[in-house]
């Protein structure tokens, strides 16, 4: 089992105590994580992670399993 390199964006310790903001709708994270919420969704998009809160990812759930990108929705 192979680990990823130390400070890589895992997003594990790297986001320890940020607050996660929807990258559609602004809606930000109710407390200070170390990840997004369960119910957020992350997309990885020309090389940059976005998240996406409960209401937009259900929202655009089919558009999300398409693989489009999120200036398509």
């Amino acid at each position: 089992m192979t680990s990823p390199p130390r400070g890589s964006d895992d997003g594990s310790t790297a986001d320890a105590g940020r607050r996660l903001v929807c990258a559609r709708c602004g809606t930000s994270a109710d407390a200070l994580t170390a990840g997004p919420p369960l119910t957020w969704t992350c997309s990885v998009e020309d090389g940059i992670r976005r998240y996406f809160c409960e209401t937009c990812s259900r929202e655009n759930l089919r558009s999300i399993e398409g693989r489009l990108d999120s200036d398509w929705w």
